[in-house]
């Protein structure tokens, strides 16, 4: 089972990200575009045996203007655990499996078939996201608390004031009522401070 995974990864997949600009090492592809590193990385289950081997494949996008308002050094060779965007490919793609397995049961064609067509679905995706704007946009739209600070760094930095402030009450509106709260809701203060902006706490909102 272990080489008709190795077998996949080098005749089927390879191939159809080298001829997208992936390159290959180990078991990550990885292309570079400006500032972006856009990442697929095949993690193998640690549960495997002889007859039974499942993976996962695991999406990446490290931006270096992120990097920087984190005050971290660039990376030039990041890998899918340093990446700003990660997800699954079943978060992205559709009707594709949350694992995948082989086994001597396993139809290899029909497998085959399904993980390049989830591939193409997130390279679609990736299309769409072409700067660290574009990722800060997908968590904003959650709206999602990961990179909560560098999305407001953005926007200010920007004179996106509307914007953050928008995303701020869609925040507060969903986590507002959880104990943690009030540490995301001082951090992203200081944030509002830094650039002179006027910050709507949470126990103001009810008067608007």
């Amino acid at each position: 089972m272990q080489q008709l995974f190795n077998d996949m990864i080098k005749q089927d997949v390879k191939p159809f990200l080298t001829k997208q600009g992936f390159a290959k090492k180990g078991l990550n592809f990885t292309k570079k575009a400006e500032n972006l590193t856009y990442i697929f990385h095949f993690q193998k289950s640690s549960g495997n045996s002889a007859d039974n081997v499942m993976f996962y494949v695991n999406c990446g996008i490290y931006a270096a203007e992120l990097a920087q308002i984190q005050s971290r050094e660039i990376m030039t060779a990041p890998q899918e655990v340093d990446c700003h965007f990660r997800a699954r490919i079943e978060d992205i793609a559709q009707n594709i499996p949350e694992r995948f397995a082989i086994t001597p049961d396993t139809k290899i064609d029909e497998l085959r078939t399904t993980l390049l067509r989830g591939l193409e679905e997130v390279l679609h995706f990736y299309e769409t996201m072409t700067s660290a704007r574009s990722i800060m946009d997908y968590y904003v739209s959650g709206p999602y608390l990961h990179l909560g600070e560098e999305s407001f760094h953005l926007l200010l930095q920007s004179n996106d004031v509307e914007a953050a402030k928008r995303y701020l009450k869609a925040l507060q509106e969903k986590h507002g009522t959880e104990k943690r709260w009030a540490i995301f809701e001082n951090k992203y203060e200081a944030i509002f401070q830094k650039y002179g902006v006027a910050f709507d706490k949470l126990e103001s909102l009810g008067a608007e």
